[in-house]
């Protein structure tokens, strides 16, 4: 039998190299090279008869005009979560693969057990689990108070044994917890490690899509909360999920950060309760803190995650700095981005923060990346700053540029709507996003520049 050869891999690019250097030659990343078994080709896995649900009319190896390809509408899972269908976008297809990640504890097991006894009513399902004891699963089934008659669990480590029951059970959705427990023959070192790691899942999405198998693999996180293994492992699956928010709050939020089937950024709400996650169907309620009184530095804004608007509540606290460089301090927005519109705020409104700390947060722990909450944030700024108070009932955003304009954000018709419905009565906008209906009982204050933001409170 012939010897494996060995050959070393990038875990930043998946470039691979004849020998270990320092230094990856494609992405330029350092330290980034790892060693990893070259498959030959006897050693493959054998081949299982291909899934058609993706393949629609074409042969394999035959060029075809896209135009002539025929599409067939694919039937989608209902996982009996709405917020779960919203962010894979609109349901679980047929043979795709979906990676979750997240931190320890924050409930990617409690959610994937809950999604697989909706769908055993209706499909057969597996759950697989390399960490964990059958009892400790059948212990967190009892606690959330789930009906488990009809789902099959499997503790196993090994891929090709997975992978050999799976064929035999044929089950519609498996899940997989987690990709960094199991491990694979074809490749001589740790369960855990990059190589192996990289194997296991690319065996696993083989088996999905030569089956139809949906598949969900659960992923755990780094220090700096991103999927352990390497990146390639993304490039590998058809969505990729994150949990965010703390372990110690009651809400938790999914996001999609890769979607083939569907829309990304898109945003589910869960509540950590009793009986396990439930969803959250008006998220707006809880990311507003309604305080009994108007307070100065706090100012409503409407972000858009994904195809969903979203009330926010900004939080912004100006105070004297006693250092020789003044703190600037974000939480659930961009640090280099405030900085700049602290810049935009001293060169075209005169307001000078040069010996201040400013300090901005946006409540509920939601991670605001879009430029729209520029003008929320400087608006709050503001009021925290001369300490003067924003009406309660007035809702901002807006992107601000560098000369001082006021741009116009996408999809401004429907956030209005969103405020409006939850009761807001004025609306500081880019002039530019001004409706040609005005909602009733709201008024529109249109800008063009932040001087005239600014005038309008």
């Amino acid at each position: 039998m012939a010897k494996a050869k060995q050959i070393y891999s990038c875990t930043e690019c998946g470039a691979q190299a004849p020998k270990w250097g320092g230094q990856c030659a494609d992405c330029g990343a350092w330290n980034t090279l790892v060693e990893v078994t070259a498959m030959a080709a006897a050693s493959a896995a054998p081949r299982l008869p291909r899934y058609s649900g993706f393949s629609g009319d074409a042969k394999n190896g035959q060029v075809q005009v896209l135009a002539d390809v025929q599409v067939t509408e694919l039937a989608r899972y209902s996982c009996c979560i709405e917020e779960f269908d919203r962010v894979l976008g609109g349901g679980l297809v047929p043979g795709s693969v979906v990676l979750i990640g997240g931190d320890p504890g924050i409930g990617k097991s409690t959610l994937l057990l809950q999604t697989l006894v909706a769908l055993a009513e209706t499909s057969k399902t597996l759950y697989v689990t390399g960490e964990e004891s059958l009892e400790q699963v059948s212990m967190r089934a009892q606690r959330l108070h789930l009906n488990t008659e009809k789902v099959k669990v499997l503790t196993e480590t090994q891929v090709e044994s997975i992978l050999k029951i799976a064929q035999l059970e044929k089950p519609a959705v498996m899940v997989i917890d987690s990709i960094q427990a199991v491990y694979t023959e074809a490749v001589q070192s740790a369960p855990g490690g990059v190589a192996q790691v990289r194997e296991s899942a690319a065996q696993l999405v083989r088996y999905a899509k030569q089956t139809g198998t949906a598949l969900f693999l659960v992923g755990h996180v780094t220090k700096e909360g991103a999927l352990a293994g390497p990146r390639v492992l993304e490039h590998m699956v058809d969505t990729v999920l994150y949990f965010e928010g703390d372990s110690g709050s009651r809400y938790r939020l999914v996001r999609a950060i890769k979607n083939r089937f569907g829309a990304i950024n898109e945003l589910g709400v869960f509540a950590m309760t009793e009986k396990g996650l439930r969803e959250v169907t008006n998220p707006s309620a809880i990311f507003l803190s309604r305080h009994d009184e108007v307070v100065p530095g706090t100012v409503v804004m409407v972000t858009l995650e994904g195809s969903r608007p979203l009330l926010v509540e900004v939080q912004a606290l100006v105070d004297e700095s006693h250092l020789a460089n003044p703190r600037r301090v974000t939480t659930g927005l961009e640090t280099n981005r405030l900085a700049m519109l602290l810049a935009v705020l001293n060169r075209h409104a005169g307001i000078m923060t040069h010996d201040q700390d400013v300090f901005a947060n946006v409540v509920g722990g939601v991670r605001v990346t879009e430029t729209g909450a520029d003008l929320a944030v400087l608006l709050a700024i503001m009021s925290s700053l001369q300490s003067k108070v924003i009406p309660d009932d007035l809702i901002v955003f807006g992107e601000v540029g560098l000369a001082g304009e006021i741009r116009p954000v996408p999809n401004g018709q429907e956030r209005l709507y969103e405020a409006a419905k939850h009761g807001f009565k004025q609306a500081i906008i880019p002039k530019a996003n001004a409706p040609r209906e005005t909602p009733k009982g709201m008024t529109i204050y249109p800008v063009t520049r932040l001087d005239d933001a600014l005038g309008k409170l």
